[in-house]
């Protein structure tokens, strides 16, 4: 019988549950209640599926998704194409998420009572990052990662409990219906759970873990614990906003901490701005970690791989920390990052759907799940685009 072992699933959790996320449910929360957290169920397990998929994918092929990726394209001019579309989108992706990233961790600093003038929250958190990235092994990196989920998922429960919910009202919103005006707000919270570097950074850890012989029952519960506890912590972060009875105006988790501190406490302010703290300093480290590994699997010269993920690794770090100390408008960057992610997201899950047809050992419910995920991706991708394209309201 497998037994549970944080791993490779847990590096996921710690990268969706970045200050996106926590703003996006936040804000959902306040606008609409309890009333979008079936969106939030359902993008935990298709999330699940497809990361499973990913993993097991790279696993049995012995190679990380972006190599795998770019073998399967066939010609040597689609590899290329393959090949470019993926470092460019997720590179500049995830440069863009990282300043997000960062800028979300200073908010929760300054929340919990760090109010230091800019630009030195975020040079400070970027530092800790680059150097954990430059010097941690990534056995180390996993552990404090785990560590630092547990904790995050420790806060946002507690600031959950402070606000007391209405048991009702929880149930209610497991129903899927969308209010008025909530659309977009529920694809919304989908799109920040289904992450298409997520993918790689999955893939890249399970191959390190798991062989293509072993039964794959570990890695499958390793897979459905993890990402099953990030997925309670963005309802956790629902749920509080739903219930703390702040009013709108609401543009990030820090604005309902310090809007709750008068009714509930400073427990409840501290709980949100550690948690919001957490958030930004995991997906900091992961962000980068995933656009290292992507690189490094492509890079034609074996010897240097080591060497190139720890440059590109540092480099995102060094990006966005610069763009977040410059106070930049991150709205507007993180908007770039969505349409990467529009962009590359319906590819990634088309080619990982094939992938898995090919691979006769994965077996047809893996198949059938993970083509359900990729046709929502492909709507995801398409609302994203259209909404850049100020075609989508």
């Amino acid at each position: 019988m497998a037994r549970y072992k944080p791993g490779p699933g847990m590096l996921v959790a710690a990268a969706f549950i970045g200050p996106g996320t926590v703003t996006a449910c936040s804000v959902a929360g306040v606008d609409f209640g309890m009333a979008l957290l079936w969106a939030l169920v359902f993008a935990g397990i298709a999330t699940i599926i497809l990361q499973y998929a990913a993993a097991r994918v790279a696993v049995l092929r012995g190679q990380g998704l972006a190599r795998a990726m770019v073998d399967s394209a066939g010609s040597a001019p689609a590899k290329l194409a393959l090949g470019l579309l993926i470092v460019v989108a997720l590179g500049l992706g995830n440069a863009a998420y990282e300043s997000g990233n960062i800028g979300g961790a200073a908010l929760g600093l300054g929340a919990i009572g760090w109010n230091a003038p800019a630009p030195w929250p975020a040079l400070c958190i970027g530092a800790v990052a680059a150097g954990l990235l430059a010097f941690g092994q990534v056995k180390w990196l996993m552990r404090l990662l785990v560590a630092l989920v547990m904790l995050m998922s420790l806060a946002f429960l507690i600031a959950c409990i402070a606000v007391r919910p209405d048991p009702a009202a929880l149930l209610a919103g497991l129903v899927p219906r969308i209010p008025e005006g909530g659309l977009f707000t529920a694809i919304a919270l989908i799109g920040t759970t289904i992450v298409p570097y997520n993918l790689f950074l999955h893939a890249a850890a399970a191959r390190e873990r798991w062989s293509a012989d072993e039964d794959p029952a570990e890695m499958r519960l390793e897979t459905i614990v993890s990402i099953g506890i990030g997925a309670l912590v963005s309802i956790a972060i629902l749920i509080t906003a739903a219930a703390s009875g702040v009013g709108g105006g609401i543009g990030n988790a820090a604005d309902i901490a310090r809007q709750v501190q008068p009714v509930y406490g400073p427990l409840a302010r501290y709980a949100i701005g550690a948690g919001l703290f957490g958030a930004g300093l995991t997906s900091s480290v992961t962000a980068p970690m995933a656009t290292g590994y992507i690189l490094s699997e492509l890079w034609p010269g074996g010897d240097q791989k080591r060497l190139v993920f720890r440059i590109t690794a540092t480099l995102i770090v060094l990006i966005g920390t610069l763009v977040a100390a410059t106070g930049a408008d991150l709205v507007a960057i993180i908007l770039v990052a969505q349409v990467a992610n529009g962009l590359l997201l319906p590819i990634v899950a088309g080619i990982l759907v094939w992938l898995i047809h090919r691979s006769r050992s994965t077996g047809a419910p893996l198949l059938w799940g993970a083509g359900l995920v990729w046709l929502i991706c492909l709507l995801l991708g398409t609302r994203l685009i259209l909404r850049a394209l100020g075609l989508w309201p």
